[in-house]
Formats: structure tokens, C-alpha cells, sequence
């Protein structure tokens, strides 16, 4: 018998919570899991399933395993970073949460969502498509790339990145509305957030036309990105300021949680590059979507196996609790 077939004997709290996500979870990389935290003096004292299976029975599929455990870890930081190389070394994402306040009935605690937009939400730079459009797309890539690993200063980046755009057709720039495709699992992980009343937001460093048609699509609750400017028909090669970078993402986070009165450590930050930082160490939960290793590190969870309705499992929910497809939608 495997931990996932254990029967719940207690809810007692536990001090550590430990959830595997994965398109499959085996006996072996259970073992291989138990192993690793026995050696640092954890135990599991509770299993649950959160998916109905953990071998895969359609595409795409999530398997999601929950223990509960009971102990004290020699070297805690030693541990979250054998855990985050197994789960490179597994094709699984692994995560550990320290007990807080928020930890026991957590699916009702995270009641405001706020995510970066390129990459995350969405699958791919926008900013890049543009410039493959504008013919200077090798070019502009190295600059990003550069920026979302953090090493170079983001609004000089962008500038000059936004600068080689110019003179772009805007009916061209608006056609990536039709074009650039929604990361796995956005649409279930939204609507599912809507049915339970989450406040939800994008801070993008990416541009208001592609995040307005995001709101629209999603049923996010509001955006904040950069204003491309569009004058006679073309990209002048300019923003309107002010520029959104990793600072503004922080401070509008805070307002938004101080207006809608949610304490922060009751938001989720959801980003991949180093610009996502400033809010995610804002929020009471940050999680690595696909993400720069700079943003792995830092962050609370990853996730780089699933799609983006991931994160549910991460908050609490299982299978029956999120929200399922419209009807007649394959």
C-alpha cells in the first residue's frame, strides 16, 4: 500500500506540508521523495491525493500528492534546495510550506492573485513578436533575455528594446492579440478563481492592448501594463510613463491589497522573470511559473511540469474543486 491510499486517521495540524505535482507520480519517485526527508528527520504522518489519479490517464493530466508531516529538518535550507534539484532530476515540481497561520484551510486564506502577463500568462514575449515583425527580432531577444535573468537595469533595457520598434504598423502590433497562444491550464485556473471570488490582476511589463484583451477574454478583475504609444497608425518607438517595472509591480500590488482591504499575506504572486521579484517577496505566496532560475531560487513554490492550474493544487484544491470546462468546449 503507497502513502496515496493511506486513509486520513487525523487532522491534527502538522508543521510542514509537503505537495508533489507532476503529469505522473510513481512508487519510486515516492520512495525516492520519502527518502530525502527522512534524512532530515521528517516524517509523513498523513498522505492525501489531490488529483483522481496519479498515472496518466489523458493529455494534458495532473497528478498531485499531499503530505502532511510531522518532525523537524536538521538543515531546512539544505533541504528546499536537495528538494528543488530532485525535482529537476524527477520531472516533478516539489513543494515544501513551513506552517503559518495561513496554512490550515489555506484554499480559503489566498483571496487576491496578481500575475506577470509574458510568459506567464501567456506563451511567449510579446515585446518579441513585435520585433520579429519590425524585422529586428534577434536583436531585441538579447536584450530580454539579458533583462529577465536580471542583468541589465529594466527600464534602460526596455527603452531601448521599445526604441527599435518604431515605425511598426499598429494593425500589425494588434493582430497578436489573435495570435499568441494562452499558457496550459489559464482558462481553468481563471474561471476556477471566479467561482470562488478571487480578486485577480496582471502587472505586466508587457503592453495594455495585449493585457485589456486578456482581462476581457479570462474575466481578470483589472491590469496595469505598458502603454505602447501609436501615432498616424505607427509605433513611435516610445512608451507612456510610467514605465512598469519591478518596483511599480511591488507598490501597485500593495495598493490593490490595501483598496480591496486583503492583507498581503493572503495574496499569491505568479511570475518567471527577475521584474516579477519586487511583488512576489511582496506577497504572502510566490510561485515560479516556467521561470529563470534566478526566480526559481527565490521563490516560495515552482511549478514547471503543469500548467498554470498548477497553482490550485497549491492553495488547498483538488480535482472536484476546480472549475470544469463550459459545456460543448473540447
Amino acid at each position: 500500500m503507497t502513502d496515496a491510499t493511506q486513509p486520513n486517521v487525523t487532522h491534527a495540524p502538522y508543521p510542514f506540508l509537503l505537495t508533489i505535482l507532476g503529469p505522473v507520480i510513481t512508487d519510486a519517485h515516492q520512495e525516492s521523495i520519502r527518502t530525502m526527508i527522512a534524512a532530515h528527520g521528517l516524517q509523513i504522518a498523513r498522505a492525501d491525493q489531490l488529483t483522481a489519479s496519479l498515472a496518466p490517464t489523458s493529455e494534458p493530466f495532473n497528478a498531485v500528492l499531499s503530505w502532511s508531516l510531522t518532525g523537524q529538518p536538521k538543515r531546512e535550507k539544505e533541504l528546499r534546495a536537495e528538494l528543488l534539484a530532485a525535482a529537476t532530476d524527477l520531472s516533478l515540481d516539489i513543494a515544501l510550506q513551513s506552517d503559518t497561520p495561513h496554512l490550515a484551510g489555506r484554499e480559503n486564506s489566498h483571496r487576491l492573485f496578481v500575475f506577470d502577463m509574458d510568459s506567464t500568462l501567456i506563451q511567449g514575449e510579446v515585446i518579441d513578436e513585435l520585433a520579429r515583425l519590425a524585422g529586428v527580432g534577434e536583436e531585441v531577444a538579447k536584450i530580454t533575455e539579458s533583462a529577465m535573468r536580471g542583468e541589465l537595469n529594466f527600464d534602460e533595457s526596455f527603452t531601448r528594446r521599445v526604441g527599435l520598434l518604431k515605425g511598426l504598423p499598429a494593425e500589425q502590433a494588434l493582430a497578436l492579440r489573435e495570435r499568441i497562444p494562452l499558457s496550459p491550464g489559464a482558462e481553468r485556473l481563471f474561471r476556477t478563481l471566479k467561482s470562488r471570488g478571487y480578486y485577480t490582476a496582471i502587472l505586466s511589463g508587457g503592453f495594455t492592448f495585449f493585457a485589456e484583451s486578456l482581462q476581457a477574454r479570462l474575466g481578470i478583475d483589472e491590469f496595469h501594463a505598458n502603454e505602447l504609444e501609436i501615432v498616424d497608425g505607427k509605433v513611435t518607438g516610445r512608451v507612456i510613463p510610467p514605465i512598469m517595472n519591478g518596483t511599480r509591480k511591488a507598490a501597485l500590488l500593495q495598493q490593490i491589497a490595501e483598496r480591496e482591504k486583503i492583507p498581503l499575506e493572503e495574496a499569491v504572486a505568479v511570475g518567471d522573470g527577475a521584474n516579477d521579484l519586487p511583488m512576489m517577496q511582496l506577497a504572502g505566496m510566490s510561485i515560479a511559473y516556467r521561470a529563470k532560475p534566478i526566480v526559481r531560487a527565490q521563490a516560495d513554490h515552482s511549478i514547471a511540469t503543469l500548467g498554470l492550474d498548477g497553482l490550485l493544487y497549491l492553495i488547498g484544491l483538488r480535482d472536484q474543486d476546480l472549475h470544469p470546462e463550459p459545456a460543448g468546449i473540447n
